[in-house]
């Protein structure tokens, strides 16, 4: 039985051969591609065939679409590799394939693959892959009319379906960081250059740090090695048996049946450790990997991919993977769990190749050394992330590291060169660091975004979420406060971004005066977060409209049992309120005073004069400081916070909890709620313990007193004194 995500990814298939006649498919490593197209192709009438990358495949192919009862023998289904098909071309003539399905669809542009299509031009094709993308940016658009894509790493770990991992890699200032940032040539497909890379990195003491950290990391768990070649590999795994561990090199010149002798009893736990080189970056199989070893620096993102992900696999009895990244590529790509624009990729717009600049996804890592690995300040390692810190952060987004400005101007996205992440601005100042995969646009105040862990939300200018995350493909800003949501599915629902009240088809606003009401599906809706719904309509007889109040005649609403009990006070009685600015709740109509004051009776039983203006402005008033209580509450708190270094980077850490990730240059210790940061060379500023900027960083020094004042050097003999709000 397929699962919930390859059975929608199935319908989606389905029906988009209704419009295409090629399609492509993305679905990570270890969530069942395979499976998904045998499914497909049982239910397709006609011949079909499966081209594979390499004759491994062809096997394992062969065996999982038998247990759906297509047998080779049968003539309906042909699994062949591309390079036995490029020798029988001409053999091949008289086939008319019904349907041609590429595996490991990413290597599709070569030409043996683009020739199935001059071929063949009227058979339907499905290409699948984990990675669409090249590291020169050529897209698949003129193969494939569409890109289908599945949730996210991340979204597959945090339902159940990938294992959780640990991170570990080396630290940005190692002797194995320098040797790999040393390499300077590239091959033919843009990578490094092995010959280069073997002679950097292929010697007896980076080969020991290697065994060090799988013994620290790793000790006695079953896992693959990905080395730079062949001498590379059975270097290791000779250094690895002289230490105790069971391993062996494989490699393309490793027998056919030795090779499948050797993957059989690492299955079967006889070998602890495969040491390979390019044989299991694509379609090995094995869930039971508790750790994986990157022993090969490469500058493509697919390769990167197709090797972590053979330990994120689950399987009964396995907690959690190891990965350990011993030339440090996570900063080239992220984690595997961040955030990937596979259509901008599939469509050419996006280079599927790492950069050192980028380090797109790094804030969903905590970039945190463990305490015992503090310890040792040798090892040249740290630990990225733990597992359970992983799904914590998969499962509740962060909020740190936000700040303030409120200098006028609207709000803007702007891009962050290093991080490769979005940050917010206002009136020319920052109010929410880098820390977004994606803004879809700004509005009024909120940004729509999409987080590091792959969810997107909106936020206001600060940071500060309006609306719950959510697996969505695109948010957009409408008209009046709605905003249009996108899912992985393309269903389409909207949001009242007055009241937080989802609504299944787009909603026509109606305007009385300075109130709105939504009408959807016949029936009309206040814009406040306690709903109210007229189900009999309103007509324009049971309107009353003034000063910022709109009073409606609803039969269905009883009288209230509160009088005004004055001369000349308006008995007539019935209906709701509603009020400009108020985004609250509706109020019960009472009377109307002689003197033109409305009494109004909330949900809760609450009686009141209403005066449209000081009601809106009231409630703003509160709710300003219900807001800077909360803050307040929150530094006090915080009080713990010191500064933690990584690499060459400072942040802030309460405990083992990362309030702010090392993005600065340097930080001070604390002086009460304040830290004076770095930014620049010389460029100093304040920020709060909770991440907040509250002066630039552009002054040449910084001193905090207790008492909240602040002196700043603009430049040497030239000061100015700030006093600091908390």
């Amino acid at each position: 039985m397929l699962r919930p995500y390859q059975l929608d990814i199935r319908r989606r298939v389905l029906d988009g051969w209704r419009k295409h006649c090629s399609i492509m498919v993305q679905m990570p490593t270890g969530t069942g591609k395979t499976h998904l197209l045998a499914s497909i192709v049982k239910d397709t009438d006609g011949t079909v065939w499966i081209v594979a990358h390499r004759r491994e495949l062809v096997e394992q192919i062969e065996e999982t679409v038998a247990r759906y009862g297509l047998r080779k023998e049968d003539g309906k289904v042909r699994v062949m590799s591309i390079q036995w098909l490029a020798r029988h071309w001409e053999d091949m003539k008289d086939e008319l394939p019904d349907l041609i399905v590429i595996d490991e669809a990413h290597h599709a542009l070569a030409d043996t693959y683009r020739e199935l299509w001059r071929r063949w031009p009227e058979a339907r094709k499905l290409g699948m892959t984990a990675t669409p993308c090249r590291m020169n940016r050529n897209g698949f658009t003129d193969l494939f009319e569409t890109l289908i894509a599945s949730d996210s790493i991340a979204d597959f770990i945090r339902q159940g379906w990938l294992s959780a991992f640990d991170y570990v890699s080396i630290r940005p200032d190692s002797e194995d960081q320098q040797l790999v940032d040393s390499l300077s040539k590239r091959g033919t497909d843009g990578d490094y250059q092995i010959k280069e890379m073997d002679a950097v990195l292929n010697r007896r003491p980076g080969i020991g740090r290697l065994y060090e950290s799988v013994r620290r990391y790793a000790n006695g768990k079953k896992g693959i090695v990905y080395a730079i070649s062949i001498a590379h590999a059975r270097n290791i795994a000779a250094y690895y048996s002289h230490k105790g561990v069971n391993a062996v090199a494989i490699d393309s010149r490793t027998p056919a049946p030795l090779r499948k002798q050797m993957v059989e009893d690492f299955r079967q736990g006889n070998i602890r450790v495969l040491v390979n080189v390019d044989v299991f970056s694509e379609g090995f199989d094995c869930p039971d990997v508790e750790f994986v070893q990157m022993a090969r620096p490469t500058l493509s993102l697919a390769k990167y991919l197709q090797q972590v992900g053979r330990g994120l696999r689950r399987t009964e009895g396995k907690e959690s993977c190891v990965l350990i990244d011993n030339v440090g590529l996570y900063r080239l790509f992220g984690l595997p769990a961040a955030e990937r624009d596979w259509q901008a990729m599939f469509g050419g717009r996006m280079a599927g190749k790492g950069c050192a600049c980028t380090g797109q996804g790094l804030r969903t890592v905590a970039m945190e050394v463990s305490a015992g690995e503090a310890a040792i300040p040798d090892s040249g390692l740290e630990v990225v992330v733990t597992h359970d810190r992983l799904m914590e952060l998969l499962e509740l987004p962060e909020a740190g590291s936000m700040v303030t400005a409120r200098d006028g101007g609207g709000l803007k996205a702007f891009k962050d060169r290093k991080s490769g992440l979005y940050g917010l601005e206002c009136g020319g100042k920052v109010t929410a660091l880098p820390q977004y995969a994606a803004v879809f646009g700004t509005e009024d105040g909120l940004a729509a975004v999409r987080f590091a862990d792959g969810r997107a939300g909106v936020v206001d200018e600060e940071g500060h979420e309006r609306m719950s995350p959510g697996l969505y493909r695109k948010l957009k800003f409408l008209k009046d406060g709605l905003l249009l949501l996108i899912d992985r599915t393309g269903h389409e629902s909207y949001l009242d971004l007055k009241n937080g009240h989802f609504y299944p088809v787009k909603p026509r606003v109606l305007s009385f005066g300075r109130v709105q009401m939504l009408e959807v599906g016949g029936y009309c809706y206040s814009r406040t977060r306690e709903l109210y719904r007229n189900r009999s309509g309103i007509c324009k007889s049971g309107l009353w409209d003034k000063d910022g109040c709109l009073r409606i005649l609803d039969g269905s609403i009883p009288p209230s049992g509160r009088l005004p009990d004055a001369d000349g006070a308006d008995w007539d009685r019935g209906g709701i309120c509603l009020f400009a600015d108020d985004y609250e709740t509706y109020y019960y109509y009472c009377g109307r005073l002689a003197d033109g004051s409305l009494m109004v009776e909330d949900t809760r039983g609450n009686c009141c004069l209403a005066e449209a203006e000081l009601r809106a402005a009231d409630r703003k008033a509160v709710e300003r400081e219900e807001r800077e209580k909360k803050h307040a509450s929150r530094l006090v708190g915080m009080r713990g916070v010191r500064p933690f270094r990584s690499g060459m980077k400072w942040g802030l850490r309460l405990g083992d909890k990362v309030i702010l990730p090392p993005i600065y240059r340097n930080i001070m210790s604390p002086v009460g709620n304040y830290c004076a940061f770095e930014g620049n060379p010389c460029q100093w500023g304040v920020l709060m313990l909770d991440g907040r900027i509250v002066v630039e960083a552009r002054y040449a020094k910084v001193e905090i007193e207790n008492d909240g004042m602040v002196r700043l050097t603009v430049v040497p003999g030239k000061t100015k004194t700030v006093k600091l709000g908390h």
